[in-house]
């Protein structure tokens, strides 16, 4: 079995800090650059699972380089290079404290709130009679709060601009942003006849200017579903075929664990821990276009801090 990234404690040269995300290591290097190690934790339900995903890290990496670069007509993002199958090199921005987060489609925790009744959401009022899996009329966005530990929470573009947390001139133009991002996003998906269901992006400014941060477009971040068989699915009431972590997420759940106290996280077997890391490639072959190629994992750790170090120096 390929072995997993599951943590990091590099020392650059002018590191600052290092901060330990639910899945990414960020070195802060002299206040300036910030050097990201997807590594191949998983979380679910705001919980790090126990076992890390062969290859997932790199799988994300990957993927939010190729779309970082071809959204960067849109909108300039922090992404300076990628010295490492796992690693990308930005610019250090100070982070909004929202995700921008964007549906085209009535699924997963929407879909959950719309079928208890929720006609409401984020301040978007949603039509009657919607089913699961449809698409809405025009794609709404849905933000949440950027929360340091625990639950990100459902919030109002209104709430955001009265709470100050952005100003409603920097807000109205992440919103901008955020529909083209989708939309291309959405072009790019259907060319690899996949549907781009719902993402979140999220963005920062340095130097009075606003940037795409963070990563893009990748399954922990978004959800794709098959274009082929979409509607007749639909039709039938089917459960949509879908490349995204929601399968983990169905996992826990039919195993009987939501992140509620007390519950327990299943038993991840061997065969469940490789059955997710092919699915995470299945996603990088067809988001992307091109053969995934899995990266040396033997040594890890020293392969990583050489690639950066090499870059940095």
């Amino acid at each position: 079995m390929a072995k997993a990234l599951t943590n990091t404690e590099f020392k650059f040269e002018k590191q600052k800090s290092v901060y330990h995300g639910k899945v990414r290591d960020v070195y802060d290097i002299d206040d300036d650059k910030l050097v990201m190690v997807a590594t191949d934790r998983i979380s679910a339900f705001d919980v790090v699972l126990p076992k890390g995903i062969p290859f997932k890290g790199q799988v994300l990496n990957q993927i939010a380089a190729t779309f970082l670069d071809a959204t960067a007509d849109i909108v300039p993002n922090w992404k300076l290079a990628t010295p490492d199958p796992m690693v990308t090199v930005g610019l250090k921005c100070e982070g909004f404290r929202v995700e921008m987060i964007i549906r085209g489609y009535l699924t997963g925790s929407a879909w959950r709130e719309y079928k208890n009744g929720c006609r409401n959401l984020c301040g978007v009022t949603l039509p009657e009679g919607m089913r699961e899996n449809e698409k809405f009329p025009t794609p709404i966005i849905t933000p949440t709060t950027k929360a340091d530990a625990g639950h990100d929470e459902n919030i109002s573009k209104e709430e955001i601009i009265a709470q100050g947390i952005v100003s409603r001139e920097d807000y109205e133009q992440l919103e901008k942003y955020t529909y083209a991002l989708f939309e291309r996003g959405s072009k790019m998906a259907a060319e690899k006849g996949l549907i781009l269901v719902d993402t979140k992006y999220e963005f920062g400014k340095r130097d009075g200017k606003i940037y795409l941060i963070d990563e893009i477009h990748t399954p922990d971040s978004s959800r794709y579903f098959y274009a082929e068989g979409y509607n007749e699915k639909f039709e039938k009431g089917e459960p949509q075929k879908q490349l995204s972590k929601e399968f983990v997420r169905q996992w826990l759940i039919e195993n009987g664990f939501m992140g509620r106290e007390g519950e327990q996280v299943p038993n991840m077997s061997d065969e469940y821990v490789n059955s997710v890391s092919e699915r995470y490639i299945e996603l990088y072959e067809h988001i992307v276009g091109q053969p995934f190629v899995k990266a040396d994992t033997e040594n890890l750790h020293e392969r990583i801090e050489k690639n950066i170090a090499a870059y940095l120096g």
